[in-house]
């Protein structure tokens, strides 16, 4: 399921994870192994050896040395930092987490102390190297394996609470009459284990076989017709023997997101006049419960209040980008349809297409009361903002043969693990979230450029009156300015024009001494909106009823707002706006390209190196002369190079420190040809830095 179903590298891949504990465990060597199955899967056996060798010795120290078999924090971020640090090939981190997963499901094995000791160290060092590689889903398989050896009483309370929510027979009730009150805290009285230490009673035990058969695997989640055989094995399995309550409690779990999935569909099938000519797919996924406990445990509500425990994802086509615009239009056109077909939850509407997170990442997010009245998270986004969110980060680290696509092997959680750093824990608590959009809308100003969206219709318009400290707003809106293709790219790297079709249209409306609701011309119209429970500007109309038509603010970066009122005065005053020197917006571009995201994780992995590196001149573990010998390993970094990204395939390439993109373009067999260092051309007398992508043009 990690690898891509052709290429040669996907099948030294699977050849290597089976073989994987031969040099280990048997007689065979490392040039038996390159004489049989070839010189890359012998590296990648070489790599996973290694890394299960230093897991060990770092294992035995802490018990021995240490007199401790658990992790702190603090031990597990520098053991990531140094197991990752010894990898150049990803690879060996996928076989190395199969491993682990394969470990974890079986790990009721093994006596009950090594069995914590394992799944703890899993826990803190394994599923974060999992989310570093993009691999959400089996990260959350992972995760759920720990929490039911760790913490049994409360994956069991969860598995109960979230089959009682998501149950057929719960359907139509109001999602507060379900018996999970309070917070968190309320479920500590039936579990008194806390992260830290874990401990597990005796009655537990025996159990613990069942706690892991209740964790659907990770390759069911991701594959339709798996979760459905998975389904009905379940239940036929079940009329034979009697499966466990928690088993049972997962597949009513599971049965809801399938029931979910076929009802949007019926419906995307019934209105499918909405999005004519576009290829649309869904896919779903279920929170582990992990993320879900720790989620309530961070934010200290209770588990009805926890949207996205269940989620449905719709990606629109877009033809490769060549109808992204149209694309767009299409995902408000069927955010209508899902909030038609179901109640949404005031509140927990986002748009981060018009306004994009930090990092780049787009998409609709909403939640709704499902068929069973408990939440529902939907995401909907076009194919270009789809590949950037599943595989912007790991992609060309993963798979760099030429034509092989990735598998989509992501489960809708990397919007929250990617993006959480950027925002803060409580953003979508109630209070916190009212406190926001009064600090956001009270400082609104005149002028403001805005987005109105009525089902697939997106029209530019500009804000002419602020009233009630942001509450209300009166926008002039044009009717002859289609905003769909802006929105799609609206952070391109030059906006001057669009801009000045916003100043243009300000300019219009002062002009015409336009000011009340309804005044406006064929072509544009001022129109009252007022800030609503779910956060949004809503349309009203003449009797003041909230209409469906709403406006999203276009949230502006310093440069951004800086150029938009440089072309607002230069259009008042009567200036060329051709005058107006029109900047790329750096930062953001730097932070929202697939360079950048490689350059990241090039810094990372060069800090991962040093961590290695001190690890051997520094410990060895109380051997005298380990230092030295370590020092001169063939695979240790020499703190005198720089370590750079070879565009377009990704390759890692060691230079002496002070090497130029002229030493690079040699290197690489180019010398002469023109040389970029991080998207930009160069002088080939350019010194390059830690982090750098070169590419050099043949």
């Amino acid at each position: 399921m990690l690898v891509p179903s052709t290429g040669l590298r996907a099948v030294d891949t699977v050849v290597a994870g089976i073989l994987h504990d031969v040099v280990d465990d048997t007689c065979e060597r490392l040039f038996s192994i390159e004489a049989e199955f070839g010189d890359d899967v012998a590296r990648l056996v070489a790599g996973v050896s290694r890394l299960s060798y230093i897991n060990q010795l770092l294992r035995r120290h802490r018990r021995i040395n240490v007199n401790q078999s658990t992790l702190s924090h603090e031990e597990a971020n520098n053991l990531r930092v140094m197991l990752l640090g010894m990898v150049d090939d990803p690879r060996v981190v996928l076989i190395k987490l199969a491993d682990r997963l394969h470990n974890m499901r079986t790990i009721y094995a093994l006596p009950l102390a090594k069995a914590q000791a394992v799944a703890q160290e899993t826990l803190l060092v394994w599923c974060s190297l999992a989310s570093r590689l993009g691999l959400w889903a089996l990260k959350a398989e992972l995760e759920d394996l720990c929490f039911a050896v760790l913490q049994p009483q409360i994956f069991r309370k969860l598995r109960a609470d979230l089959a009682s929510m998501w149950s057929p027979s719960n359907k139509g009730t109001c999602p507060r009459r379900i018996s999970v009150k309070g917070s968190w805290s309320s479920m500590q009285g039936n579990d008194s284990v806390h992260e830290d230490e874990a401990p597990m009673h005796d009655e537990d035990i025996t159990s613990i076989k069942d706690l892991l058969e209740a964790v659907v695997p990770f390759d069911i989640l991701l594959d339709r017709r798996k979760r459905v055989n998975f389904l009905n094995n379940l239940a036929k399995s079940s009329e034979m023997e009697p499966k466990p309550k928690v088993v049972q409690d997962a597949g009513i779990a599971l049965a809801s997101l399938v029931v979910c999935e076929e009802a949007l569909e019926r419906e995307l099938f019934i209105s499918i006049s909405y999005v004519p000519g576009m290829e649309v797919t869904l896919s779903s996924r279920l929170k582990s419960l992990y993320s879900i406990y720790s989620k309530m445990k961070r934010k200290d509500v209770g588990i009805n209040k926890i949207y996205d425990a269940r989620a449905l994802r719709v990606v629109v086509g877009d033809k490769n980008g060549t109808l992204h615009g149209p694309a767009v239009q299409c995902c408000y056109s069927l955010l209508n349809i899902v909030h038609r077909l179901w109640t949404p939850i005031d509140g927990e509407f986002d748009d981060y297409i018009v306004n994009p997170k930090p990092s780049g990442y787009q998409s609709l997010h909403t939640a709704v009361q499902g068929p069973d009245a408990s939440p529902l998270e939907v995401q909907i986004r076009t194919q270009r903002m789809h590949e950037y969110a599943e595989h912007g980060l790991a992609a060309h680290w993963l798979y760099k043969e030429t034509g092989n696509d990735l598998p989509s092997i992501s489960v809708l959680d990397e919007s929250e693990i990617e993006e959480s750093s950027y925002l803060p824990e409580d953003l979508d608590d109630q209070n916190s979230m009212d406190y926001e959009s009064f600090q956001r809308y009270s400082s609104l100003k005149v002028g403001h450029p805005v987005l109105r969206v009525e089902g697939s219709n997106l029209l530019a318009a500009v804000i002419i009156k602020v009233d009630k400290e942001g509450r209300e707003l009166l926008v002039a809106v044009s009717f002859g300015l289609a905003a769909s293709e802006a929105v799609a790219d609206r952070r391109s790297s030059f906006q001057i024009k669009r801009w000045e079709a916003y100043a243009r249209l300000y300019k219009k409306v002062s002009d015409e001494w336009w000011c009340e609701p309804g005044h406006g011309d064929w072509c544009t119209c001022l129109e009252k909106y007022t800030l609503c429970r779910d956060g949004i500007y809503h349309k009203q109309d003449q009797f003041e009823r909230l209409l469906p038509t709403f406006i999203q603010v276009i949230d502006l970066t310093d440069q951004e707002e800086s150029e938009y009122w440089t072309v607002m005065s230069a259009v008042f005053e009567g200036k060329p706006v051709e005058s107006i020197e029109s900047r790329p917006n750096l930062d953001y571009v730097a932070s929202n390209s697939i360079e950048a995201s490689i350059n990241r994780k090039v810094r990372l992995l060069r800090t991962m190196l040093q961590w290695e590196e001190k690890l051997r001149s520094e410990s060895s573990f109380g051997r005298q002369d380990g230092g030295a010998k370590s020092r001169n390993h063939a695979d240790s970094v020499v703190l005198g190079e720089v370590v750079i990204i070879c565009w377009p395939h990704g390759d890692i390439m060691r230079l002496r420190t002070g090497s130029t993109a002229a030493d690079a373009a040699r290197r690489a067999g180019l010398e002469g040809k023109l040389v970029l260092v991080n998207g930009q051309l160069v002088l080939p007398s350019t010194e390059l830095k830690d982090g750098d992508v070169v590419e050099v043009r043949s």
